[in-house]
Protein backbone atom coordinates (compact mmCIF):
# COMPACT_ATOMS: atom_id res chain seq x y z
CA UNK A 1 0.00 0.00 0.00
CA UNK A 2 1.64 3.46 -0.70
CA UNK A 3 1.83 6.22 1.43
CA UNK A 4 -1.55 7.95 2.01
CA UNK A 5 -2.10 11.66 0.39
CA UNK A 6 -5.52 12.42 1.93
CA UNK A 7 -6.55 11.88 5.45
CA UNK A 8 -9.62 12.74 7.48
CA UNK A 9 -9.67 12.00 11.08
CA UNK A 10 -9.68 12.95 14.95
CA UNK A 11 -6.30 14.05 16.34
CA UNK A 12 -6.10 14.49 19.86
CA UNK A 13 -3.48 15.38 22.53
CA UNK A 14 -2.03 14.86 25.58
CA UNK A 15 0.99 14.87 27.76
CA UNK A 16 2.25 12.21 29.77
CA UNK A 17 5.40 11.55 32.03
CA UNK A 18 8.03 8.36 31.04
CA UNK A 19 6.73 6.68 34.16
CA UNK A 20 3.19 7.12 32.44
CA UNK A 21 4.33 5.97 28.91
CA UNK A 22 5.83 2.81 30.24
CA UNK A 23 2.63 1.80 31.71
CA UNK A 24 0.53 2.68 28.80
CA UNK A 25 3.39 0.60 26.52
CA UNK A 26 2.80 -2.34 28.49
CA UNK A 27 -1.17 -2.41 27.48
CA UNK A 28 -0.54 -1.25 23.83
CA UNK A 29 1.71 -4.33 23.16
CA UNK A 30 -1.60 -6.36 22.83
CA UNK A 31 -3.44 -3.66 20.96
CA UNK A 32 -0.69 -1.69 18.45
CA UNK A 33 1.80 -2.56 16.00
CA UNK A 34 4.91 -0.21 16.25
CA UNK A 35 5.33 1.76 13.03
CA UNK A 36 8.51 0.13 10.31
CA UNK A 37 10.38 3.39 10.42
CA UNK A 38 11.01 2.81 14.16
CA UNK A 39 11.98 6.09 16.51
CA UNK A 40 12.58 8.52 13.47
CA UNK A 41 13.73 12.33 13.39
CA UNK A 42 10.68 14.07 11.98
CA UNK A 43 11.90 18.02 10.47
CA UNK A 44 9.26 20.49 9.85
CA UNK A 45 9.36 23.92 7.77
CA UNK A 46 5.98 26.19 8.75
CA UNK A 47 5.10 28.91 5.93
CA UNK A 48 3.17 31.73 6.85
CA UNK A 49 2.86 35.47 6.45
CA UNK A 50 5.03 38.26 6.90
CA UNK A 51 3.06 39.06 10.20
CA UNK A 52 2.26 35.60 11.23
CA UNK A 53 -1.41 35.36 9.83
CA UNK A 54 -2.06 32.00 9.94
CA UNK A 55 -0.46 30.90 13.23
CA UNK A 56 -2.37 34.12 15.09
CA UNK A 57 -5.60 33.07 13.58
CA UNK A 58 -5.00 29.44 14.43
CA UNK A 59 -4.46 30.53 17.94
CA UNK A 60 -7.91 32.03 18.27
CA UNK A 61 -9.54 28.50 17.80
CA UNK A 62 -11.52 29.44 14.90
CA UNK A 63 -14.14 26.82 13.73
CA UNK A 64 -12.03 26.42 10.78
CA UNK A 65 -7.88 27.10 10.04
CA UNK A 66 -5.32 26.03 8.37
CA UNK A 67 -1.30 25.70 7.93
CA UNK A 68 1.28 24.61 5.14
CA UNK A 69 4.40 22.67 6.40
CA UNK A 70 7.08 20.78 4.66
CA UNK A 71 8.17 17.55 6.42
CA UNK A 72 11.49 15.01 6.37
CA UNK A 73 12.17 12.57 8.18
CA UNK A 74 16.13 12.96 9.09
CA UNK A 75 17.80 15.47 7.62
CA UNK A 76 17.23 16.38 4.19
CA UNK A 77 19.08 16.94 1.06
CA UNK A 78 18.34 18.53 -2.13
CA UNK A 79 17.39 15.26 -3.49
CA UNK A 80 15.44 13.67 -0.42
CA UNK A 81 11.69 13.16 -0.65
CA UNK A 82 10.32 15.43 1.70
CA UNK A 83 6.20 16.15 2.01
CA UNK A 84 4.79 19.27 1.33
CA UNK A 85 1.27 19.08 3.62
CA UNK A 86 -1.70 21.38 3.70
CA UNK A 87 -3.41 20.65 6.95
CA UNK A 88 -6.75 21.84 7.77
CA UNK A 89 -9.26 21.88 10.80
CA UNK A 90 -12.86 21.94 11.36
CA UNK A 91 -14.94 21.75 14.09
CA UNK A 92 -12.67 19.30 15.64
CA UNK A 93 -11.59 17.51 12.49
CA UNK A 94 -7.81 17.07 10.48
CA UNK A 95 -8.12 17.47 6.83
CA UNK A 96 -4.84 16.83 5.32
CA UNK A 97 -3.27 16.84 1.65
CA UNK A 98 0.23 16.04 1.09
CA UNK A 99 2.16 15.51 -2.13
CA UNK A 100 6.05 14.17 -2.41
CA UNK A 101 8.60 15.87 -4.25
CA UNK A 102 12.22 16.42 -3.58
CA UNK A 103 13.42 18.79 -1.33
CA UNK A 104 14.58 20.99 -4.26
CA UNK A 105 11.40 21.10 -6.11
CA UNK A 106 9.18 22.02 -2.54
CA UNK A 107 11.74 24.96 -2.56
CA UNK A 108 11.54 26.43 -5.50
CA UNK A 109 8.07 26.22 -5.54
CA UNK A 110 6.93 27.70 -2.08
CA UNK A 111 10.09 29.62 -2.59
CA UNK A 112 10.20 31.03 -5.75
CA UNK A 113 7.32 30.06 -7.24
CA UNK A 114 8.51 27.32 -10.08
CA UNK A 115 5.75 24.43 -10.07
CA UNK A 116 7.01 21.31 -9.69
CA UNK A 117 7.78 18.58 -12.31
CA UNK A 118 4.17 16.86 -12.02
CA UNK A 119 1.04 17.89 -11.47
CA UNK A 120 -1.96 16.95 -9.47
CA UNK A 121 -5.24 17.98 -8.31
CA UNK A 122 -3.58 18.19 -4.42
CA UNK A 123 -0.68 20.47 -5.92
CA UNK A 124 -3.08 22.77 -7.51
CA UNK A 125 -4.89 23.21 -4.11
CA UNK A 126 -1.83 23.80 -2.44
CA UNK A 127 -0.46 25.96 -4.95
CA UNK A 128 -3.99 28.29 -4.54
CA UNK A 129 -2.92 28.86 -1.13
CA UNK A 130 0.51 29.91 -1.76
CA UNK A 131 -1.35 32.70 -3.52
CA UNK A 132 -4.34 33.69 -1.45
CA UNK A 133 -1.70 34.19 1.56
CA UNK A 134 2.26 35.23 0.57
CA UNK A 135 3.88 33.28 2.61
CA UNK A 136 7.62 32.36 3.45
CA UNK A 137 8.92 30.14 6.00
CA UNK A 138 8.40 31.10 9.43
CA UNK A 139 10.13 28.55 11.67
CA UNK A 140 11.58 25.23 11.99
CA UNK A 141 10.23 22.50 14.24
CA UNK A 142 12.37 18.61 14.72
CA UNK A 143 11.07 16.11 17.26
CA UNK A 144 11.96 12.54 17.97
CA UNK A 145 8.65 10.30 16.98
CA UNK A 146 7.59 6.99 17.46
CA UNK A 147 4.46 5.52 15.87
CA UNK A 148 2.08 3.08 16.63
CA UNK A 149 -0.88 1.68 14.61
CA UNK A 150 -4.10 -0.52 15.57
CA UNK A 151 -3.76 -4.36 15.03
CA UNK A 152 -7.41 -4.56 14.13
CA UNK A 153 -7.49 -0.99 13.00
CA UNK A 154 -4.52 0.58 10.72
CA UNK A 155 -5.80 3.79 10.86
CA UNK A 156 -6.26 4.20 14.12
CA UNK A 157 -2.13 5.64 15.24
CA UNK A 158 -0.56 6.88 18.23
CA UNK A 159 2.70 8.60 18.37
CA UNK A 160 4.59 9.74 20.97
CA UNK A 161 6.98 12.79 20.64
CA UNK A 162 9.32 14.38 22.66
CA UNK A 163 12.35 16.79 22.37
CA UNK A 164 10.86 19.49 20.66
CA UNK A 165 12.66 22.06 19.05
CA UNK A 166 12.41 24.89 17.10
CA UNK A 167 14.17 27.94 16.41
CA UNK A 168 13.19 30.77 13.67
CA UNK A 169 17.16 30.92 12.11
CA UNK A 170 18.37 28.66 9.66
CA UNK A 171 15.25 27.54 8.42
CA UNK A 172 16.45 23.93 6.23
CA UNK A 173 15.52 21.14 6.38
CA UNK A 174 19.22 20.03 5.73
CA UNK A 175 20.96 21.76 8.91
CA UNK A 176 19.87 19.66 11.44
CA UNK A 177 17.96 19.33 14.26
CA UNK A 178 18.51 22.10 17.05
CA UNK A 179 16.73 25.28 19.36
CA UNK A 180 14.49 25.81 21.77
CA UNK A 181 12.60 23.03 23.54
CA UNK A 182 8.98 23.98 23.77
CA UNK A 183 7.94 20.60 26.22
CA UNK A 184 7.23 20.84 29.82
CA UNK A 185 10.22 18.61 31.57
CA UNK A 186 10.01 14.99 31.93
CA UNK A 187 6.89 14.79 29.78
CA UNK A 188 5.99 13.45 26.22
CA UNK A 189 3.29 14.46 23.73
CA UNK A 190 1.03 11.98 22.82
CA UNK A 191 -1.02 12.37 20.21
CA UNK A 192 -4.17 9.95 19.36
CA UNK A 193 -5.51 10.08 15.54
CA UNK A 194 -8.02 8.19 14.59
CA UNK A 195 -11.07 8.04 11.60
CA UNK A 196 -13.69 6.71 14.08
CA UNK A 197 -13.74 6.20 17.80
CA UNK A 198 -11.24 6.22 21.09
CA UNK A 199 -10.72 2.43 21.93
CA UNK A 200 -12.37 1.35 25.48
CA UNK A 201 -8.92 -0.26 26.76
CA UNK A 202 -7.05 3.68 25.92
CA UNK A 203 -10.33 5.36 26.93
CA UNK A 204 -10.12 3.66 30.28
CA UNK A 205 -6.51 3.79 30.93
CA UNK A 206 -6.73 7.68 30.41
CA UNK A 207 -8.95 7.62 33.25
CA UNK A 208 -7.79 5.35 35.51
CA UNK A 209 -4.65 7.70 35.30
CA UNK A 210 -6.05 11.45 35.22
CA UNK A 211 -4.56 11.85 32.18
CA UNK A 212 -6.67 14.23 30.18
CA UNK A 213 -6.94 15.90 26.54
CA UNK A 214 -4.68 19.16 25.95
CA UNK A 215 -5.11 21.70 23.09
CA UNK A 216 -1.77 22.31 22.20
CA UNK A 217 -0.19 23.41 18.94
CA UNK A 218 3.95 23.28 18.23
CA UNK A 219 3.83 26.08 16.34
CA UNK A 220 1.71 27.90 18.61
CA UNK A 221 3.43 27.30 21.42
CA UNK A 222 7.06 28.04 19.01
CA UNK A 223 5.41 31.30 18.02
CA UNK A 224 4.60 32.15 21.85
CA UNK A 225 8.22 32.07 22.48
CA UNK A 226 8.94 33.67 19.73
CA UNK A 227 7.18 36.78 20.77
CA UNK A 228 8.68 36.45 23.99
CA UNK A 229 12.05 36.44 22.85
CA UNK A 230 11.36 39.53 20.78
CA UNK A 231 10.15 41.48 23.94
CA UNK A 232 13.34 40.22 25.50
CA UNK A 233 15.33 41.54 23.09
CA UNK A 234 14.01 44.98 23.02
CA UNK A 235 13.84 45.63 26.28
CA UNK A 236 17.81 44.50 26.56
CA UNK A 237 18.08 47.26 23.34
CA UNK A 238 16.38 49.29 25.29
CA UNK A 239 18.38 49.46 28.40
CA UNK A 240 21.58 49.76 26.50
CA UNK A 241 20.37 52.87 24.79
CA UNK A 242 19.42 54.29 28.09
Amino acid sequence: MGTPTTFKRKEVKYFITYDQRIKLQTLMEEHMSPDSFGRSTIMNIYYDTDNKELIRHSMEKPVYKEKLRVRSYGTATPESTVFVELKKKYKGIVYKRRVSMSQGDAKLWLERDDMPPKDSQIIREIDYFTHVYTIKPAVLLSYEREAFFGKEDPEFRMTFDDAILWRDYDICLCKGAYGKAILPPKTQLLEVKAGMGMPMWLTKFFSENNIFATSFSKYGKAYTQMIQKNKENIERRNRYSA
